[in-house]
């Protein structure tokens, strides 16, 4: 093995622990959050339940992504979900950096099932 082999595990768990980060901080206080629904979803009653839901799927597909499963599309799932972060935000920091962690993300789904994926060692 070289270090080129570990070079996925690396993107593929730091992708992981962003999406759970984020995914429990909106469940644990979606308030915090509110402020980057699109503008028609930030002033209706329920738009903390929406971002509480969000957190959940980001929780969901971040352990998923984490452990190697169903990588590939996992990883096109979370891809889009950033872009669409990405293009409701409009330009600036934020949504450059978003833009960053969706094409890490991207190069995940490209990628596949890396050495260290569950997918990889099941399907052995």
């Amino acid at each position: 093995m070289s270090m080129k082999d570990y070079a996925p595990v690396a993107v593929r768990l730091g992708m992981s622990a962003v999406f759970l980060w984020f995914g429990f901080s909106q469940i644990i206080d979606p308030a915090n959050f509110r402020g980057y629904l699109p503008g028609f979803l930030f002033g209706l009653p329920y738009a903390n339940s929406i971002v509480m839901a969000n957190g959940i799927f980001e929780v969901i597909f971040g352990t998923l992504l984490g452990l190697g499963i169903f990588t590939r599309i996992v990883a096109i799932i979370l891809a889009v979900h950033l872009i669409s972060i990405t293009f409701s935000l409009g330009y600036g920091e934020t949504a450059v950096r978003d833009f960053g962690l969706a094409m890490a993300t991207a190069s995940i789904a490209l990628g596949g099932a890396d050495i260290w994926s569950l997918e990889r060692k099941i399907l052995k």
